[in-house]
C-alpha cells in the first residue's frame, strides 16, 4: 500500500514518454509500408502487429497516469 500512495502523488511523466510515441508511431508506418508491399512478409506483419498492440497499451498507461 505504501508504494501505491507513493507511486499516485508523484508525477509519472518522464523524458522516456516522448520516445515511446515517436517509436509508436515508427512502428504504425512500417505497418502500413509492410501491408501496402507487393510481396507480403507474413512474419514481419505479425511482429508488426503484436509490437503495435504492445507499444498502444502502453501509451494508454502512459497517457492514463499522467
Amino acid at each position: 500500500m505504501l508504494f501505491a500512495e507513493e507511486a499516485a502523488q508523484a508525477s509519472s511523466f518522464s523524458g522516456f514518454d516522448p520516445f515511446v510515441i515517436i517509436f509508436t508511431i515508427l512502428i504504425a508506418i512500417g505497418l502500413v509500408r509492410l501491408f501496402a508491399a507487393k510481396r507480403k512478409n507474413v512474419f514481419a506483419i505479425a511482429f508488426a502487429l503484436v509490437s503495435l498492440v504492445v507499444f498502444l497499451f502502453m501509451d494508454f498507461v502512459m497517457i492514463k497516469g499522467w
